[in-house]
């Protein structure tokens, strides 16, 4: 996610504007552009969510499921690789998305809201009350076995909605609010990052790290070689992802740390640096393409057969009430809790109206939650009314987030005019 401005200097003289100016005008340009993109996105992925419900709700359900299933094939020679759909959307595709997060990441560090400690602290305090309380609240209603496996599924804000509903409620929004999301929704994708890398990998195998590492080497030695062409660091690539799969660590990860190493300062006749240029390229193919597609193939849960009895009706509620109200609860106690011991304060422009907003966005989990869900769950009851635990506590939070929005809005322009 693009990283907000650090605030600007003075222009040395009227002809030679400070090298701090260009940046702050670069930040500003691509905030403009992301914020447009994932608005955009939000609708996007709300009409396949809704065609995925239709589609294995009408009479063609079979269809829906058979697509998934349909298997595709990987040849290079007499080498072999057979896997489903359903693999090549959620495994391999979903790569790009986490590539895009690491770059988000890596800049935001480098340049944006996680640059400096009083900047990111705020923010990180937030989003960890974000991920714990919605777990405890979680774990209330399925601390068995099996069922507390899926602690992590309400953890995750979905941007792409959250940002879609503050577009909608327009300019009356202060920027400082918007810019308190992103950087919540970009430690959220940190923390979501950890989680599944430490609670959600199979069996690890040494081996596969190797092979990993051998491709991020790679990808280090064509960096030095000056390599700019993106196209040329698509075999490490591979070789990253094929060794986090081989290790038995979930191969989209791959994508997280091939962002995070990515060039953050241009180099030779670049006047752009990679982690803007590339970002910038796979942000629109991402958001309008990779996340619906997903959505699409994942968001399906038939409602006429899916049971709410027994510990399935205790995982859609636990997930559900995680969503809309841990996730509110956990956000808005933690900043509150922050600002009143006095180790933070809230930046200018942004009232405790606007926490209560950023918090039941923040419960808008969606496309990082049904990730997590089935990498919690292999029985398809549990993983069903996970979903729509998912689907129903977004749903609320959406509603919450516009209805306190509109709100919101309506006093800032009336404190304005």
């Amino acid at each position: 996610m693009v990283g907000p401005p650090r605030g600007a200097r003075a222009p040395v003289s009227d002809q030679q504007p400070s090298t701090s100016n260009s940046a702050v005008q670069r930040a500003l340009a691509t905030l403009q552009h992301f914020l447009h993109v994932e608005a955009t996105s939000g609708i996007v992925l709300l009409f396949a969510a809704a065609a995925a419900l239709l589609w294995v709700n009408s009479p063609a359900s079979h269809s829906y499921h058979g697509l998934w299933n349909l298997p595709v094939p990987l040849r290079l020679g007499e080498f072999e690789f057979v896997r489903s759909l359903h693999f090549w959307i959620n495994d391999a595709l979903m790569t790009v998305f986490f590539l895009v997060v690491g770059m988000e990441i890596r800049r935001e560090i480098h340049e944006g809201a996680l640059s400096r400690f009083d900047q990111a602290l705020l923010p990180v305090l937030a989003a960890c009350g974000g991920v714990i309380v919605p777990a405890l609240v979680y774990l209330s209603f399925n601390s068995v076995a099996g069922q507390s496996h899926g602690w992590a599924i309400p953890t995750a804000t979905d941007i792409a909605f959250a940002v879609g509903v503050l577009a909608l409620l327009g300019r009356s929004v202060p920027s400082n609010v918007r810019i308190f999301l992103l950087a919540l929704a970009i430690i959220d994708d940190i923390i979501a990052v950890l989680i599944i890398a430490m609670f959600y990998s199979g069996g690890i195998q040494p081996g596969g790290f190797v092979v990993a590492a051998i491709g991020v080497l790679s990808a280090f030695g064509l960096q030095r070689l000056g390599f700019r062409s993106a196209l040329m660091y698509l075999v490490p690539a591979f070789i990253v992802w094929a060794g986090f799969l081989i290790a038995g660590v979930h191969p989209t990860l791959a994508g997280v740390v091939l962002g995070l190493i990515t060039p953050v300062r241009p180099s030779g006749a670049e006047t752009v640096p990679p982690v803007i240029r590339v970002e910038a390229a796979l942000h629109p193919w991402v958001a309008y393409a990779i996340m619906p597609l997903f959505a699409l193939a994942n968001a399906g849960v038939d409602l006429r057969s899916i049971e709410f009895a027994g510990e399935a009706k205790f995982v859609a509620l636990g997930i559900g009430l995680a969503l809309c109200a841990g996730k509110p609860i956990g956000v808005i106690g933690a900043t509150w809790l922050a600002v009143r011991s006095g180790v933070c304060r809230l930046a200018d422009g942004v009232s405790w109206s606007g926490i209560c907003l950023i918090g039941l966005l923040a419960g808008v989990g969606f496309t990082m939650s049904i990730f997590i869900a089935m990498l919690a769950f292999t029985d398809e009851k549990l993983l069903d009314a996970a979903k729509f635990g998912v689907l129903l506590g977004s749903l609320i939070s959406v509603t919450l987030g516009i209805g306190w929005g509109a709100e919101y809005a309506q006093r800032q322009r009336k404190a304005r005019s």
